[in-house]
């Protein structure tokens, strides 16, 4: 995801000086080729994420769409109290983007790990939450948070489920994404963990359960939740905690819309701080974030009870 991001703003800066690109002190190698072809549009402002903000403010209220660019954590909790007061409270054109949302840097420890930063930035106001799942969508994403005005957050994941765009399919922002039909029962996933969402599927067509898969990229927002009153059985998965993130949205758009799925359930990040170290697929099946439990524990709520609304 972070190299589809980084070719997709360069190929729009060539053509668009007003896009700016500020790190914080890292990305070197990746960021190189934007940093050489355009550096009257490029910012290395150190390891000072606050300061970062506040200069992408400025810059973004004087005509400029910014994106500063650190991992996970950095430039959104510790700079936090800037992005609220000084870039959504003026709503002024910067996109923050986190990459290594989740475990992507689980061998770092609990200060890499982005666990908590969807339910943050889904509460402050005038911002919109971009978590692509897969390639296209973050191609599309960076085109739409150059486009778009206003505040807005975009989390890049180190996994990705490749290139998920149907034939002939246009990207609708803040539309739920159906990837694999089916009728007994709906998979609902945000960020790179879809690629986990449609393995669990696929060991769960070998059983003989055929579940719908969605790719939800919007967190600020359902666009389409009529396709939610079709099943009875929802399941979200995120590489997040469960409070305030995917299931939040997706259980808050049900209730409001008057759909009351039989069979609810998040998988999630619960009880306490990811303390452990370990490769982002250790980290997702130590909690429970891999395919075989994902499906195992899907199968045990289906056989109570839950399907496709008739």
């Amino acid at each position: 995801m972070r190299d589809t991001f980084v070719s997709t703003l360069t190929a729009i800066a060539q053509s668009d000086p007003e896009v700016m690109l500020i790190t914080g002190d890292l990305g070197f190698g990746v960021l190189d080729d934007f940093a050489r072809r355009f550096p009257s549009q490029y910012l290395n402002a150190g390891v000072a994420e606050q300061n970062m903000t506040g200069v992408a403010t400025g810059m973004a209220l004087e005509g400029r769409k910014v994106f500063t660019y650190s991992i996970g954590n950095f430039p959104t909790l510790r700079a936090l109290e800037q992005i609220r007061n000084d870039a959504a409270y003026h709503d002024a054109n910067v996109t923050v983007v986190a990459v290594g949302g989740g475990f992507s840097y689980g061998a770092l420890g609990m200060s890499h790990h982005a666990t908590e930063d969807i339910a943050v930035m889904r509460a402050i106001p005038q911002v919109r939450v971009m978590v692509p799942g897969c390639d296209w969508e973050t191609e599309e994403l960076t085109k739409l948070a150059v486009a778009l005005p206003g505040t807005k957050y975009l989390r890049l994941d180190k996994s990705s489920a490749g290139n998920t765009r149907r034939p002939d399919e246009g990207f609708v922002y803040g539309h739920l994404r159906e990837l694999r039909s089916g009728g007994r029962g709906a998979l609902l996933a945000t960020g790179g963990i879809l690629e986990v969402a449609l393995d669990a599927a696929a060991i769960l067509s070998g059983r003989g359960i055929d579940m719908a898969v969605y790719s939800v990229h919007a967190m600020d927002e359902i666009g389409n939740p009529e396709v939610l009153a079709r099943f009875g059985a929802i399941f979200t998965i995120e590489e997040h905690v469960v409070a305030g993130g995917l299931g939040g949205l997706v259980a808050e758009t049900c209730l409001e819309a008057g759909i009351r799925p039989a069979v609810f359930h998040r998988f999630g990040l619960r009880g306490g701080f990811s303390s452990i170290v370990g490769s982002q697929s250790y980290l997702r099946a130590n909690f429970g974030l891999d395919s075989r439990t994902i499906s195992s524990v899907i199968e045990a709520h289906l056989s109570k009870e839950g399907g496709r609304r008739d």
